[in-house]
């Protein structure tokens, strides 16, 4: 580390370290024509802060960081056959009531007022209740018109995908819809107690690490199942939350469209279920375990079987 100053008078502690081919560099602001005191105070303190971004950094370098056993996938395999989750031609109307269950539960889990009939309302008759907001109603269009991108894309997963996801269901309601978080614009995310959770990565790392997450489903979209492939894609992207607001939003968007890709029938996670599917996204962030969003997409999929059998 060192102290860089400039024309100007300000200082900055800055530390570099080498990423594969690429030399990342991270600033911390320490004031401007600082005493010898007031610097050295200062500079302890962004000590302290770059180390703990530096371990951000290593916590979310790779998708899944522990290679998953052979025991491990031939028991996600055979969860998958025993559950009978076999590809699903949903018709017309069953396309319609999915898209509906799970516009209301994605944005029920984020806020939205709106109910269940409600949303149905909005949908099927284009009618939305007086005391709605505009955000929750537009979010509505934008959700179900996001699942029937999903249907007809054949992008699995890309960049342009992610972003395009995101402007769909947010186009009408905030205004960086499509656009990843600044410079600046971090994301730390705190329990009832005031204790933190989770930290988004920083934002000038968002685009490195959805590449690197990219490139891990092309890797191995032939090694591991669809459930893990979709799993991992879906808990990874909410880890580096590239968007100031709506990732959960889009990354259960991206969960169905890698499950559909791969011939699994999409997912719809309950607003119900909201508290356990937390849960289990901290058990991988922070435990790197994945099974309890596995059980919890089984869970989800009895839920919903009935649709595939009308």
């Amino acid at each position: 580390m060192f102290i860089e100053k400039r024309k100007d008078g300000k200082q900055y502690l800055v530390h570099s370290f080498r990423e594969g081919n690429k030399v990342n560099k991270v600033r911390k602001f320490l004031g401007k024509n600082l005493s010898k005191k007031e610097l050295n105070k200062r500079e302890e303190i962004a000590k302290r802060l770059i180390l703990e971004e530096i371990n951000l950094y290593k916590i979310i370098e790779d998708p899944l960081k522990v290679e998953l056993s052979k025991e491990e996938i031939e028991f996600i395999k055979n969860l998958q056959e025993k559950e009978n989750l076999k590809v699903v031609h949903l018709s017309k109307a069953q396309w319609e009531r999915f898209s509906e269950l799970f516009t209301y539960n994605t944005n029920a889990i984020e806020g939205s007022q709106l109910t269940e009939r409600e949303v149905e309302n909005i949908l099927e008759d284009n009618v939305a209740p007086k005391d709605a907001t505009k955000e929750d109603v537009e979010e509505t269009y934008g959700v179900n018109e996001a699942i029937e991108f999903i249907r007809s894309t054949k992008d699995h997963l890309s960049i342009d995908l992610i972003k395009e996801l995101h402007k769909i269901v947010f186009k009408k309601s905030k205004s960086f819809a499509g656009n990843f978080r600044k410079e600046g614009e971090d994301v730390v995310i705190m329990d009832g107690n005031r204790r933190i959770v989770h930290h988004g990565a920083p934002p000038e790392r968002v685009s490195y690490l959805l590449r690197k997450l990219i490139q891990w489903y092309a890797k191995n979209k032939k090694k591991y199942p669809a459930l893990i492939l979709a799993t991992v894609v879906h808990n990874q992207f909410e880890n580096i939350h590239p968007f100031a607001d709506g990732n959960g939003r889009v990354g259960r968007l991206l969960l169905n469209n890698i499950l559909i890709k791969n011939k699994l029938p999409p997912v719809d996670i309950s607003l119900k279920n909201r508290f356990e599917y937390y849960e289990t996204l901290q058990e991988y962030e922070n435990k790197n375990n994945l099974r309890p969003s596995i059980d919890l997409i089984i869970k989800e999929y009895k839920r919903i079987k009935k649709l595939s059998k009308k």
